[in-house]
């Protein structure tokens, strides 16, 4: 059995959904891939395929074993590709990943841009709040807010992103008899706070006095934010705050418009919140394909 031959079939065969689709690709029959398939499961003395007369499933090592097979296909077929056609000629898929908000957002007309000028590329968004193991998912290249807690990953810093406080008019103009809009970050400790949680740093929220603040410049105040919702979902935070539930620490470009409308009121502008870098990173394997450098340089120069 040619192994990478029955891989490069097994992993058509997912993508695609079917035997049959596959047999068409490659001129052969439904059987003959199907035979391929059951071959690669002897060797690997695993099933990788729930199969019946109507569907396709992966098992569980079926899941694991086609992350992995997907992503050295993926390589192989990119080394052919740069041999043959030169390093400029760039061509197949590549997995990227980020958060919902950002990828909706900003990543999205960066992405345009891309597959305008590289137009035999193909991006496969993963759009994800929560953390995601980027070699075990596939993913060529992801873009990550804050700090890396995984030193494995080779990061590339693209920028920075600035948090700010915001309510909604709708907040402000509702709130109780002697609650008054917040002046200090301690004031907070009285008002609803939103908690996005997917932060390291989960509800402490760290503020430095700027020049107009009541404490020296430079001196830092942190406190632990409370409130009656939290949530891993950035989106679920923009609707929150936009809906008038209380007040959000979010970075500017998720409220941009509403912000520049006056629809929402940045609060404690004395206080600014430290900002958060902005980088990509991709798995060491995955640091010297050419569509990984050539999208990091559209999407660092395009911020």
């Amino acid at each position: 059995m040619d192994r990478l031959t029955a891989m490069q079939t097994f992993v058509r065969v997912v993508e695609s959904g079917s035997f049959s689709a596959v047999a068409r690709e490659t001129r052969s029959t439904q059987s003959g891939v199907s035979k391929q398939v059951a071959a690669l499961e002897r060797e690997l003395g695993a099933q990788l395929l729930s199969r019946t007369t109507r569907s396709l499933a992966l098992t569980e090592a079926g899941e694991r074993y086609f992350a992995q097979a997907r992503r050295l296909v993926a390589e192989i077929a990119e080394a052919e590709a740069t041999l043959l056609q030169g390093e400029q000629q760039l061509s197949g898929w590549l997995r990227v990943a980020a958060s919902v908000g950002y990828g909706r957002l900003k990543l999205m007309p960066l992405i345009k841009s891309f597959l305008a000028a590289h137009p035999q590329v193909k991006i496969d968004l993963r759009l994800n709040d929560g953390f995601i193991d980027l070699v075990e998912a596939g993913i060529d290249v992801a873009v990550r807010i804050g700090e890396l807690a995984d030193s494995s990953l080779v990061a590339r810093r693209i920028g920075t992103t600035q948090r700010v406080l915001l309510a909604s008019r709708q907040y402000l103009n509702t709130l109780p008899q002697g609650l008054e809009l917040p002046r200090v970050p301690q004031d907070l400790l009285a008002h609803n706070c939103i908690v996005y949680s997917e932060l390291t740093t989960q509800n402490a929220w760290t503020f430095t006095a700027g020049p107009g603040a009541n404490e020296p410049e430079g001196t830092q105040v942190t406190i632990r934010a409370q409130g009656n919702l939290q949530t891993n979902s950035s989106e679920v935070i923009r609707t929150s705050v936009l809906s008038g539930m209380g007040i959000g620490y979010s970075p500017t470009w998720l409220f941009e418009e509403e912000i520049a409308s006056g629809e929402l009121q940045v609060l404690l502008p004395d206080w600014p919140a430290p900002p958060l870098p902005i980088q990509l990173v991709c798995p060491p394997q995955r640091r010297s394909s050419v569509k990984v450098q050539a999208f990091a340089l559209h999407v660092s120069s395009g911020l």
